[in-house]
């Protein structure tokens, strides 16, 4: 049974960003097989991974809603089941030390409920397979209020060092618990601090907040310019002060 962790935060954040250099960093330690999971319909994490994608669950729903529509035949000889099957398989793309499955959008209006259940069904059929599932959420509590991940072994809260998004992630927090998800682990990663501190109106709000604060990321500048250039964020020097900020924050998880 796959180990479980899940990333969620408020957006414009950077836990993608995060997320990307966890997968990268146990990847780089043998820690794999690793399933990475973009769980947000604006994905991007392939961008932060440097992989291309070219199937998401988002155009999959697309092609079986064109082919009822259109009253065309799946292949001959499959049911609508058996074709979902062989496609979420193909969806899943081999990166370097892991694979990534992509949620991405469909087209036009209308509920993400059908691709949020087909991505459910998906993670929860291809956990077996993986020593470790790593999900990063859509901003917000959606995949949290759905079960997306089903259990969950450790929950990575993501803010900046605003108010808002402190109590952003509290609610996240706070909704876990309310929905008795009995998460083992759940902690706070501040992101984008300047010098890598937290001021005093920050520090006062996690501790009004209850919040586990596991580490600060510094403001990095090096992060904006391979941002701007669009260059994989997990290809950042090692002596990046983001990048040596994350992985100490990852080895104080003491993930075996």
């Amino acid at each position: 049974m796959a180990f479980n962790i899940a990333v969620a935060g408020k957006g414009g954040v950077g836990k993608t960003t995060f997320t990307g250099m966890l997968v990268s960093y146990l990847a780089e330690q043998g820690k794999g097989p690793i399933l990475a999971v973009d769980a947000d319909s604006n994905a991007n994490l392939n961008e932060v991974l440097g992989e291309e994608v070219e199937l998401t669950i988002g155009h999959i729903k697309e092609e079986v809603n064109h082919a009822e529509m259109d009253g065309k035949q799946l292949p001959p000889g499959m049911t609508k089941g058996d074709f979902l099957t062989l496609r979420l398989n193909q969806a899943v793309s081999e990166g370097k030390g892991y694979d990534l499955l992509v949620m991405g959008r469909s087209q036009g209006e209308g509920c993400y409920c059908f691709v949020n259940g087909l991505l459910k069904t998906q993670v929860g059929r291809l956990s077996e397979n993986y020593n470790y599932v790593i999900m990063d959420n859509e901003a917000g509590m959606e995949h949290i209020s759905r079960g997306t991940m089903g259990r969950m072994d450790i929950l990575l809260l993501v803010s900046d060092c605003s108010r808002r998004g402190i109590q952003a992630v509290a609610r996240i927090r706070d909704l876990a618990e309310e929905l008795n998800l009995r998460i083992p682990v759940i902690k706070l990663i501040v992101n984008r601090a300047p010098n890598g501190e937290l001021n005093e109106g920050t520090a006062e709000e996690i501790e009004k907040q209850g919040l586990d604060l596991l580490g600060v990321i510094p403001m990095d500048q090096q992060v904006f310019e391979y941002d701007a250039y669009g260059k994989p964020l997990v290809t950042l020097p090692e002596d990046s002060a983001a990048r040596k900020a994350v992985r100490e924050i990852i080895d104080k998880l003491e993930i075996k």
